[in-house]
């Protein structure tokens, strides 16, 4: 490790690769909410976070594992599951009369079409106002999950409906 007068630690989220404070500075400067995106191996979580010096406050949250109450039965990590967990987080910002917001995707890679735009979209969808460029998010079929199987589409819809409804 590298010792003298000049040497400076880092902080530990940056050693430890969990944050890049460039990326959230540049994310703080616009003063609308984040729409922070995380994905794990099995889940994926939505929050409309807004900053507060003494720490950021919650506005909205969801997270896939609602949707299992929703009548989802398929996997929770897939692209259909992030458009709906990102459609009923905006539901649920639009409710609370937030209408604009930026996409925060954190350390996620931003591949064209991935789970993480597909939760952008369930976003827009709700009603949100968040810059995007159009062609990054997935296609309509890999969002209604027609390559996973026959019944998929069908729960889609009813789950979609149901958030939509607010059923």
């Amino acid at each position: 490790m590298a010792t003298g007068p000049r040497y400076r630690v880092h902080f530990a989220r940056r050693r430890e690769g969990k944050t890049d404070y460039r990326a959230r500075k540049s994310l703080l400067r616009s003063h609308l909410p984040r729409g922070v995106v995380r994905a794990s191996s099995k889940h994926i979580t939505v929050q409309l976070i807004d900053y507060d010096p003494k720490g950021d406050i919650i506005l909205v949250a969801a997270n896939t594992i609602e949707l299992k109450k929703m009548g989802w039965t398929r996997a929770t990590s897939n692209t259909s599951s992030a458009y709906l967990v990102g459609l009923l987080a905006g539901t649920r910002a639009v409710e609370k009369k937030i209408d604009k917001a930026v996409l925060d995707i954190g350390l996620h890679a931003p591949i064209r079409g991935s789970k993480v735009y597909a939760t952008l979209k369930g976003l827009l969808d709700a009603g949100l106002d968040i810059p995007h460029d159009p062609s990054i998010l997935p296609d309509e079929s890999r969002i209604k999950g027609e390559n996973l199987g026959d019944d998929v589409p069908k729960m889609f819809e009813a789950v979609s409906s149901k958030i939509r409804g607010g059923e």
